[in-house]
C-alpha cells in the first residue's frame, strides 16, 4: 500500500485528540471522517464545525464529515483509533464487523490495559486478531496541531512499507511522521510519560523549583528506559520523540492534563476530587497501577512512578512521599 492508496481516513473518537487528528488528515490532503460515541456531540460538530466540549475555538474543515455511525469506517482506507486507553479494546472490537481484513488501524491512544497490563498494539492484535495495527504516539497538544503548528510523531509497526505509507498519507509540512519498527517502545513511552508528567505536577504544584523538575525528568526518563528494555524496546527509541520528546512535552507543557492532575496533587487536592466531573482524561491515572504491576512482574525498580500511584491511588500524604524518594539510599547514576 502505497501513501497514494491511502484516501479516506476515519478518525474514531472525537476528543481533543482524535479531532486536532482529524483536522491534521485533512490538512494532507485526505478524505476525513470523524466518528464520535455521543450522537449530540456528533449532530453540534456536524452543524458548527466546532468541538465546543474537547476542542474549543478550531474549526473543522467542511469536507470533514462528523457521525456517530461506526460504519462509516467501512469504506476507509486507514483507521486512526483515537478513544481513551482503557475503551480500545471494547471500542476496536466494535469496528471488527466492518473493517476488511488488509485495512491498517492506527492506535492514537498512550496507556496500558488496567484489566491486562496489556500495551495497546496488544489490545488491538487481541480485539482485531490479523489486523495491521500501528502505534502513533510522539510530543503532540491536540490544540497545537489543530493551530497547524510544527509537530512530528513516531508511527511504529512491524511492517515499513506500511509505515512509510501511512507517514506519507498524513504527512504535511506541519506535522511530520517519522516510522519504526520498535512497538514495544513506542508504546509504553507514550504511557509511562503521563505518569511521570503528574510526578513533574507535583513538583510544581509544591513549588520545589526547576532544579527539581529537572531532576525528576532524569531520573523518571531512566525508570521509563528500564522498563522498557525489560519488555524488549530498544533505547533510541526512548531517547526518541516517542520517549524523551513526549515526556519533555507532557512534563513542562501547560496544556498537561496529567501535569495539571499533579499540580492539584501537589496542593493538597485529592485526584478523585479533582477529575470529577471534567470532561478530558489524565491517562496517567489510569496508567499508574497498571504500570506498577508490569514492572513488579519484571523485576523492574520505578521508585518515582510508585510514589504516583501511592498518591493517586492509596491517598499518600504528599510531604511524606516526597521526603521517602529525597532519602532514598545514594546510588551510581547509571543504576
Amino acid at each position: 500500500m502505497s501513501g497514494e492508496a491511502i484516501q479516506r481516513v476515519a478518525v474514531i473518537g472525537a476528543g481533543a485528540w482524535g479531532t486536532a487528528l482529524a483536522i491534521a488528515a485533512r490538512r494532507a490532503g485526505r478524505e476525513v471522517s470523524l466518528w464520535a460515541r455521543d450522537p449530540a456531540l456528533a449532530a453540534s460538530v456536524h452543524e458548527t464545525r466546532i468541538n465546543a466540549r474537547y476542542l474549543p475555538g478550531r474549526a473543522l474543515d467542511p469536507g470533514i464529515a462528523v457521525t456517530a455511525e461506526l460504519g462509516v469506517v467501512a469504506d476507509a482506507d486507514a483507521i486512526l483509533l483515537a478513544v481513551p486507553a482503557q475503551a480500545v479494546r471494547v471500542i476496536a472490537a466494535s469496528l471488527s464487523p466492518f473493517l476488511g481484513p488488509a485495512t491498517p488501524v492506527v492506535i492514537c491512544a498512550k496507556g496500558i490495559e488496567i484489566a491486562t497490563g496489556a500495551l495497546m498494539p496488544q489490545v488491538v492484535g487481541e480485539a482485531l486478531p490479523g489486523c495491521p495495527a500501528t502505534m502513533l504516539s510522539g510530543p503532540t497538544f491536540a490544540d497545537e496541531v489543530a493551530r497547524d503548528l510544527p509537530t512530528a510523531v513516531t508511527l511504529a509497526g512491524g511492517d515499513p512499507v506500511l509505515g512509510r505509507s501511512l507517514a506519507e498519507a498524513l504527512a504535511s509540512p506541519t506535522f511530520r511522521p517519522y516510522w519504526t519498527d520498535d512497538v514495544v517502545g513506542v508504546a509504553l513511552g507514550g504511557a509511562v510519560k503521563n505518569v511521570l508528567a503528574i510526578a513533574c505536577g507535583v513538583v510544581d504544584g509544591r513549588r520545589l523549583g526547576d532544579n527539581a523538575r529537572a531532576a525528576l525528568l532524569t531520573r523518571g526518563f531512566a525508570e521509563m528506559a528500564r522498563l522498557g528494555l525489560a519488555l524488549g524496546g530498544r533505547i533510541e527509541t526512548f531517547a526518541g520523540l516517542a520517549g524523551l520528546g513526549d515526556l519533555t512535552l507532557t512534563c513542562n507543557g501547560p496544556l498537561s492534563r496529567n501535569r495539571a492532575l499533579g499540580i492539584a496533587i501537589g496542593e493538597d487536592k485529592r485526584a478523585a476530587d479533582y477529575l470529577a466531573g471534567r470532561p478530558t482524561v489524565a491517562e496517567g491515572f489510569h496508567t499508574a497501577p497498571a504500570m506498577l504491576r508490569l514492572a513488579k512482574a519484571h523485576g523492574v525498580e520505578m521508585p518515582i512512578c510508585f510514589a504516583v500511584h501511592a498518591l493517586l491511588h492509596e491517598d499518600a500524604d504528599v510531604g511524606a512521599t516526597i521526603r521517602a524518594l529525597l532519602t532514598r539510599p545514594l546510588r551510581d547514576e547509571g543504576g
